[in-house]
């Protein structure tokens, strides 16, 4: 809702007009086993239908039921046209109400919903079946993220005891930085996770520089999504004492904004207005 890397909001916006109903996607990302897909098709609000426990995106929708989200998926992949159909399932253990500021001006906020949560994941294109550990949450926005920010780094790392441990790291534009850390526990108990010395990563195939919070000596066990703007990387990170592989997020917000970046987006990022 408002999709948060569209080019086409960003238009609006410089011309004062946006609206975010008017740019709405549901991202769709499959990694390994030959049956990789990305799907961001991007749907006008009249393509869009809201209620309080239900969300339709063209003809993809999720909806509470029975206190799981579910998200039947009807999409097509981008920039290769191939369909990805079915359903993914997420079991909260525990709902949480916690949101935090993420820049100093409170204008962007992060609220984890489910950070210790189950999924089941049955689509029918591709054909593929599984089961595991979920994390569910929410980012929102009064103001494009090239804003406030330069660069953002995000991991999400599973621990031993079913809690997990959440590190933001953004460097902002008038030269100061702001880090938050979070453990949180199955039950939905929120504790501060003390703040290990900051790790570079190496830089990414279109050299952004990638670096994460760890106790011991950390790296990269594979990059899933390496663009001119943002990275995906799965990494090996030691927190709270447990040596553990999780979900790193990196992103170049000045790179996000260059022009010649924002040509490049349409064709990841179709519109049906």
């Amino acid at each position: 809702m408002g999709s948060v890397f569209s080019p086409y909001y960003r238009r609006a916006w410089r011309q004062g007009r946006a609206r975010a109903d008017e740019h709405c996607a549901l991202n769709v990302c499959l990694y390994g086993g030959g049956q990789g897909r990305w799907t961001m098709t991007e749907r006008g609000a009249r393509h869009v239908r809201r209620s309080a426990q239900r969300f339709d995106v063209g003809p993809s929708r999720m909806a509470w039921e029975d206190g799981a989200l579910v998200v039947d998926i009807d999409e097509v992949a981008n920039p290769l046209p191939r369909r990805v159909r079915g359903r993914v399932t997420v079991r909260p253990q525990a709902l949480v109400d916690f949101v935090a500021a993420i820049d100093d001006e409170g204008r962007h906020r992060w609220g984890p919903i489910a950070p210790c949560a189950r999924v089941e994941v049955e689509l029918d294109s591709p054909g593929l079946r599984w089961q595991g550990s979920a994390y569910l949450d929410s980012n929102e926005g009064d103001e494009p993220i090239s804003e406030p920010f330069t660069t953002w780094d995000w991991m999400r790392v599973p621990l031993p005891d079913g809690s997990c441990a959440v590190v933001y790291d953004v460097g902002l534009k008038g030269g100061g930085e702001r880090t938050i850390a979070r453990r949180f526990h199955p039950d939905g108990a929120v504790a501060t996770l003390a703040l290990p010395p900051r790790q570079g990563l190496g830089a990414t195939g279109w050299g952004i520089g990638r670096r994460l919070r760890s106790e011991a000596p950390a790296g990269v066990v594979e990059t899933l999504e390496d663009t001119p703007f943002y990275a995906r990387s799965l990494v090996r990170t030691t927190l709270a004492g447990h040596a553990a592989t999780g979900v790193h997020e990196t992103l170049s917000a000045r790179r996000f904004a260059a022009p010649w970046v924002q040509t490049l987006l349409p064709f990841r990022m179709p519109r049906r207005a």
